[in-house]
């Protein structure tokens, strides 16, 4: 069993957070982590302390120390103070416009000189908002700028000067006239009219950018609460800190707006006063979502800007404070509450009270090229949970068990093509990702970096993928020439479950480095199949060429680390299994044995790692199939026992669980995954 204690895991010991005055821990109301509303406040103003010690003298800009973004110094300082006035704004709205720091007016101060001659180069001037591929960077700014004046209108924009109230409106307008990037995007100029219109300021221009952007959500949206990040296949954190965030938290600031600041209840409306789908949605979205949290508070690592951290609980926040969760009370605080000290107990905000650009600490592997030393701050979004008063059930129910602590939990996602698998006794959160890729329609397979923040197989609330000059993680490459094949455009073929287990399917092109040959009608298809702690994995190749290897990788794990990766061999491979601890199974075929392959630029998790591989040789049509685990179950039995026997039979591949002699079956053609 996990702790309830949240504790770090072994390996990640605690550094602490100095800069955090937080308040005693209350382990009555709080039995699993000891957070109360108390602690996000102080978690707030620590989090703005820090970051205000490095303001320009006007206060326009917060000139956050490290490497600048893509975007440069200017667009950073700018990242700086919008990032932060949303915790801020999200502090002093929930506190009723109580504002003991003095926050406000720093902002406030900031805000006038920052628009007072927006584009010069000087001490305080904001960047002009332009299109995305030229200066795009400050119109997701905006965003930020515009919800924090919306969320804190009676205490900073309507003090405002008349004059810096127009300028700030000048300036906000870039975002509705210039071109988004083709994703989320679209939410910013949607966010900066929802604010104009609140304040009396909205026309036909601000009209167009929320029609824009709703009709474009209408075509991401694809089910089971999920929308896709764009015109493509992008499904990852996105997907809670921005798609649903910006329409649900717009409906409910609009319904307080028009009820005179009570919060509204039921279906929420639109301006039309028609109800609207969003919330909806995100209590769909929040019945899957919750149970990608670790039983140790950490979210599910998987997809990209993964250095906003513990915004990844801003959705289960929002759900809480509309009502449009299907979550108790006591399970939304468990989740957010787990989710910022997992990150807070492990150094996220190092010794100068900064977030740092990474995962637990800094880790560069984690980051974009848009990352800049103030990108971390959208994990402001989280501080959403204190729009909950003091006296709602968010604060005032007792914390209850996450859904990852339960009972062993399978959960097939089709619409998204994700697998999840959670286990009780390690309180390990596993996504099997046969639908989601971050290739963008117009992109070709071949001239796309292989990213493993989409690419692989599987991801974990324990493990983070290998980088991407290292060995794959959680990989089936097919090796010509000695070149190894990518995973680039993930079709998905389907997902089910039934009791106690699920599959996922999907099939790709193996795309190789550039100069490597391209093999006309090489495919691959995968079936992934899950109960308890096992992954089986099956796979069909078509089309290889005479000489070509397949190589099965799994898990990455550190040496110093309690979790244990394993990988054994059941069909196609050479003999032997990989990382099981000394278990060395027969699959029944000759040729090569497993083996443990090193990275040496470690994971999110660990400084370096150990990655279990499994090699076969492959020819025309091949089957290959593989029993993985990741576990942190003290005494797990090795993976060889797991499997009495393999049948294959032409496309179909059928295995017999030795612990109860029930039998798993996959068909290729047609497509067909059976179990009992």
């Amino acid at each position: 069993m996990t702790s309830s204690t949240e504790r770090p895991a072994p390996g990640h010991p605690a550094l602490g957070h100095p800069a955090l005055e937080l308040p005693p821990e209350d382990r009555t109301l709080s039995p699993h982590t000891g957070y109360t509303r108390a602690h996000w406040e102080a978690a707030a103003d620590g989090l703005l302390r820090a970051a205000w010690r490095w303001s320009t003298p006007g206060r326009a800009l917060l000139d956050l120390p490290g490497r600048p973004s893509g975007s440069g110094v200017r667009s950073d300082g700018l990242e700086g103070y919008a990032r932060t006035f949303l915790a801020a704004a999200f502090r002093v709205a929930g506190a009723g416009g109580a504002d003991p720091h003095g926050w406000l007016d720093r902002y406030a101060d900031g805000l006038a000189a920052g628009t007072r001659t927006p584009g010069r180069d000087d001490t305080e001037s904001w960047p002009l908002i332009l299109d995305h591929h030229v200066q795009g960077q400050p119109m997701v700014e905006s965003a930020s700028v515009a919800i924090g004046l919306r969320l804190t209108r009676p205490w900073l924009w309507d003090r405002l000067d008349p004059g810096v109230r127009d300028r700030t409106e000048e300036w906000l307008r870039g975002a509705l006239r210039h071109t988004p990037a083709p994703n989320n995007w679209y939410l910013f100029p949607y966010s900066v009219a929802g604010f104009l219109e609140s304040v009396g300021r909205g026309d036909a221009e601000t009209a167009r950018a929320r029609e824009r952007a709703l009709d474009l959500l209408e075509g991401w949206y694809r089910g089971q609460g999920w929308y896709a990040d764009g015109d493509s296949r992008a499904f990852d954190h996105y997907n809670g800190w921005a798609l649903h965030l910006y329409p649900v938290l717009d409906a409910h600031l609009a319904g307080g707006e028009e009820t005179g600041g009570k919060e509204a209840s039921g279906e929420e409306t639109g301006r039309e006063g028609l109800p609207t789908p969003y919330g909806g949605r995100l209590r769909e979205y929040l019945d899957g979502f919750s149970l990608l949290f670790g039983g140790d508070g950490a979210p599910i690592h998987f997809g990209r800007s993964l250095n906003y951290r513990f915004a990844a609980g801003a959705a289960v926040a929002l759900g809480a404070v509309t009502g449009h969760t299907p979550l108790t009370p006591g399970v939304s605080r468990r989740l957010v509450n787990g989710a910022l000290r997992y990150f807070l107990d492990r150094g996220a905000t190092g010794t100068d009270g900064l977030l740092s650009l990474g995962w637990h600490g800094p880790h560069d592997a984690t980051l974009q090229h848009y990352s800049g030393p103030a990108s971390p701050y959208w994990a402001s979004k989280a501080f959403v949970s204190l729009l909950a008063p003091e006296d709602h059930p968010l604060w005032t129910a007792t914390e209850e068990p996450a859904p990852s602590e339960g009972p062993d939990r399978v959960l097939a996602l089709p619409a998204p093509g994700l697998l999840v698998q959670s286990t009780r006794a390690d309180g390990i959160v596993r996504l099997h990702n046969h639908g989601s890729d971050h290739i963008r329609p117009h992109e070709g397979e071949s001239g796309v970096r292989d990213d493993p923040h989409y690419s692989r197989q599987a991801y974990s609330t324990r493990t983070g993928p290998t980088a991407v000059a290292n060995v794959a993680d959680n990989h089936l490459a097919v090796e010509i020439a000695g070149k190894a094949s990518g995973r680039r455009r993930i079709h998905p073929l389907g997902a089910g479950q039934g009791d106690g287990w699920g599959w996922a399917a999907s099939w790709h092109r193996p795309v190789f480095p550039s100069g490597a040959p391209m093999v006309p009608g090489l495919r691959v298809e995968s079936v992934t199949v899950v109960r308890g702690r096992y992954e089986l994995r099956v796979h069909r190749v078509l089309g290889a060429p005479a000489g070509a290897r397949v190589r099965q990788t799994g898990w990455a794990t550190g040496p110093e680390e309690s979790v244990r990766s394993a990988l054994h061999g059941l069909h196609g491979w050479g003999s032997g299994s990989a990382g099981d601890s000394g278990d060395s199974g027969d699959s029944g075929d000759s040729g090569d044995s497993g083996e443990e392959l090193r990275a040496p630029q470690g994971t999110a998790y660990t400084r370096w790692a150990l990655v279990p591989r499994l090699s076969g040789e492959a020819e025309g049509t091949a089957l290959f199939a593989a029993l993985a685990t990741l576990t942190a179950e003290p005494g797990s039995a090795p993976l060889s026992g797991a499997v009495s026997e393999v049948s294959v039979d032409g496309d179909t591949v059928e295995v017999t669980w030795a612990d109860d002699g029930s039998r798993t079956r996959i068909a290729f053609e047609p497509l067909a995954v059976g179990h009992g």
